[in-house]
């Protein structure tokens, strides 16, 4: 079962459920999924283009736990975070900063960078082999204290 037949099964579980926050969440989900169908011209994603997709909607709902926080908006933050994490549960778990850091090594290494101008390059082939387990600004920082030295 792909992931996102696995999101239409819970949609519907939650719609017998009548649980309202899981069915606007899995309907959103499902929407970024079609759209990104639509943009790629494809007729199914693989589940490691879902998961990239599902990557995007989770770190919306980070920034906007961020600027809810900010606003003091205590129930929008709950409502993010009650998304987020029915989010994450199809997602990769993410590596730990010291498996980020050995795969960084690796990614300047490879790239022969030396300096800060070459983090793009770093970057494309730490994400590379992380595949949707490493963070993206936990990579970023590492790789710019690194480069930085």
């Amino acid at each position: 079962m792909t992931i996102a037949d696995k999101i239409k099964k819970y949609l519907l579980e939650a719609m017998k459920k009548k649980d309202e926050t899981s069915i606007l969440t899995y309907r959103g989900l499902l929407s970024a999924i079609h759209n990104k169908e639509i943009e790629l011209k494809k007729k199914e994603l693989t589940d490691e283009e879902v998961i990239s997709v599902l990557e995007s909607q989770a770190k919306q709902r980070r920034d906007s736990i961020i600027e809810f926080e900010k606003g003091g908006r205590d129930d929008l933050v709950k409502k993010e975070k009650r998304e987020l994490e029915k989010i994450s549960h199809y997602l990769p778990a993410k590596m730990d900063d010291s498996e980020v850091e050995k795969i960084v090594d690796e990614a300047i290494k490879k790239t022969d960078a030396t300096e800060i101008k070459d983090m793009g390059k770093v970057m494309q082939e730490v994400m590379k082999q992380g595949k949707g387990q490493i963070d993206g600004a936990t990579a970023s920082k590492i790789v710019s204290q690194k480069l930085n030295k």
